[in-house]
C-alpha cells in the first residue's frame, strides 16, 4: 500500500503555491480571526484546532490542525517562501516531489532543513539576542518540571551553535503524532505562564511560541534517537542578507531586536 503524503503550505496570504503536485496543500493559517478566506486553501479552523491562537502560534496553527484533521501516512510543514529543494532555483517546480520524498523516506522517517550555523554563537544566544529571554527562562523550567527526562538534552541543544530552523520538516505518521503531542504539551504550559506578559509585546515578538517551537524539534529528536535526513531549503522570496547581518550585528553590540 502507497503512503498517503500531505505537505501543508502554511500560509497567511495568498501566494503562489505548487499547481503541479497533488502532495502539497495549501493552508490558510489564523483563519478564525479573518473574514477573508483564500480559494483552494484548506482553513485551519476546521475539527480541532487552536487557528485563534495564531498570532502567537503562528505556522503551528497548522501544525496542530493535521494532527487532529489529517489522515496522512506521512505530514510535513513547510511555508509558502521556504520550500524543500535540491535545486538552489527560485522556481515551485523544483520543489521535492512525491517520488522524492518516498525516496527519502527509505533511510530515514524524519526529513529536516539543512542545519542553520551561528558559528560565533550559541542557540541560546542567538535567541536571546533575537527575542525577550524570559520565554527561554520559562521554556527551561517547564521541560525541568513536566519533561524532566529532556532537560540535559536540552540544555546541550541550546548550548550548540546550529539548529534545524524553521518549524519544517516531512514525517512518517506516528513520529508526527508523537513529537506534536509533547511539543504542545510544553508549548500549552509556558503559555499558561507567560501569555499575561506576551499581549504586551509587538506583533513579532508575540509569536514566540513559534519562535520557541523552533528550538525544541532537535531535542525531541535527539532524545528519542529519531534519524533523520537533511534536505536543503529554497527561500522563494529574495533574501536581503545585507539587512539581516545589520540586525544581527545590532543585536550584538546591544542594541536589542531590530
Amino acid at each position: 500500500m502507497v503512503a498517503k503524503i500531505q505537505i501543508l503550505v502554511a500560509a497567511h496570504i495568498q501566494a503562489p503555491m505548487p499547481s503541479n503536485n497533488n502532495i502539497y496543500m495549501p493552508i490558510q493559517v489564523g483563519s478564525a480571526i479573518t473574514s477573508k478566506a483564500f480559494p483552494g486553501y484548506i482553513a485551519d479552523d476546521t475539527g480541532t484546532n487552536i487557528s485563534n491562537k495564531n498570532p502567537y502560534f503562528n505556522e503551528l496553527t497548522a501544525l496542530y490542525w493535521a494532527r487532529y484533521n489529517s489522515d496522512a501516512d506521512v505530514i510535513g510543514l513547510v511555508h509558502y517562501r521556504r520550500f524543500f529543494s535540491f535545486s538552489k532555483k527560485k522556481d515551485l517546480n523544483t520543489i521535492l516531489s512525491e517520488t522524492d520524498i518516498q525516496d527519502l523516506l527509505k533511510k530515514t522517517s524524519v526529513l529536516v532543513p539543512k542545519k542553520r550555523r551561528y558559528w560565533i554563537e550559541s542557540s541560546q544566544s542567538h535567541y536571546r539576542h533575537a527575542h525577550h529571554g524570559v520565554a527561554l527562562d520559562v521554556l527551561r523550567e517547564v521541560i525541568a518540571d513536566n519533561q524532566p527526562a529532556y532537560l540535559a538534552v536540552y540544555d546541550r541543544n541550546m548550548a550548540r551553535t546550529w539548529a534545524h530552523m524553521f518549524n519544517m520538516f516531512i514525517m512518517r505518521r506516528d513520529e508526527y503524532n508523537d513529537y506534536v503531542d509533547w511539543l504542545f504539551e510544553i508549548l500549552f504550559v509556558v503559555e499558561k505562564r507567560i501569555q499575561p506578559e506576551v499581549i504586551t509585546w509587538d506583533s513579532y515578538e508575540q509569536r514566540v511560541y513559534g519562535f520557541l517551537s523552533e528550538r525544541l524539534l532537535d531535542v525531541w529528536l535527539e532524545k528519542n534517537h529519531v534519524s533523520y535526513t537533511e534536505v536543503p531549503v529554497t527561500f522563494m522570496a529574495k533574501q536581503n542578507w545585507l539587512r539581516k547581518g545589520g540586525r544581527f550585528l545590532a543585536r550584538k553590540i546591544g542594541f536589542g531586536r531590530v
